[in-house]
């Protein structure tokens, strides 16, 4: 029995710094968010028991759901945008042979800069004297107002995040693509298999958990998007971009309504959950 243990017990010591970390900054303020969800708390430390009045206001809140509308309809453009580039610079860096290292850095470069940073240089790149828009001009089709148009802000915005983060899962993708035996796919084209087929039949298969982490990671990241909407629109125009981080942030830091800010994370918290489940569904679906 001491000799069974003795291994589960040495890897929990070496995680248990870190578990600590995350009881007490991740799981214990989601809690007490929870909790805080069920109350009329004040700042002044005053509260009482409400039970689920903050969550039926919700539902007739027409700018949380204008939020939770803007949201949704971010994730559905970002996520998948950042899967495709992301999956397309892993398979040509796979198959770089010289200067790798170079092109892997400057691939993953923007990811290390900060989304404030990023807000800013691509808020001048998107205005209407920015470079751009100069370009455009100088093909007849310019200028267009991308962060002021409300049918074009959403996907400007997902460009820029894109741009910024893909780096990160594009690593992911790769260290996956380099753990495939090259003996598989050598095999499927002694067979007569293009590249395409290597790809459905052979590749994506085994990519499979890489690419649900990365969906995973990227959603929740979407999800959570606030330093680049503030910096860039601050959620206009006419709230075209005003999502829910944005309103659980002027609830609880403008207008300190802390327990209805908490309301707004944790139904994001279980909309996080929802999403991430459905995404492993079809994942799972997809591999029988």
């Amino acid at each position: 029995m001491r000799h069974r243990l003795r291994d589960p017990i040495t890897g929990l010591l070496f995680v248990l710094p870190m578990l600590v970390l995350f009881v007490i900054f991740r799981f214990v303020p989601t809690l007490g968010a929870a909790g805080m969800s069920l109350t009329d708390y004040k700042i002044s430390g005053d509260w009482s028991f409400v039970g689920v009045d903050n969550y039926a206001r919700l539902l007739d809140d027409p700018i949380f759901l204008g939020a939770l509308r803007v949201t949704v309809v971010y994730v559905a453009i970002y996520v998948p945008l950042t899967v495709v580039v992301s999956l397309s610079t892993a398979l040509l860096l796979n198959s770089v042979i010289f200067m790798k290292g170079l092109f892997r850095g400057a691939l993953f470069l923007p990811y290390v800069t900060s989304f404030v940073f990023a807000g800013v240089i691509w808020r001048w790149i998107y205005e209407f004297d920015g470079l751009l828009n100069g370009l455009l001009a100088k093909i007849d089709l310019g200028p267009v107002g991308f962060l002021d148009d409300t049918a074009l802000v959403l996907p400007a915005l997902a460009t820029v995040s894109v741009w910024k983060g893909f780096g990160y899962s594009m690593l992911i993708l790769l260290a996956g693509l380099k753990s495939i035996p090259r003996s598989y796919l050598e095999a499927a084209r002694v067979d007569g298999a293009n590249a395409w087929q290597r790809f459905r039949s052979v590749v994506f298969p085994l990519l499979r958990p890489a690419l649900f982490f990365v969906m995973v990671i990227e959603t929740i990241g979407a999800f959570q998007t606030f330093d680049l909407i503030y910096v860039m629109t601050g959620g206009g125009p006419s709230r075209a971009s005003y999502n829910l981080i944005l309103a659980l942030y002027d609830q609880g830091f403008g207008d300190f309504n802390l327990a209805y800010a908490a309301t707004i994370g944790i139904s994001l918290f279980v909309l996080v959950f929802i999403v991430s489940m459905i995404q492993r569904r079809l994942l799972d679906r997809s591999e029988k």
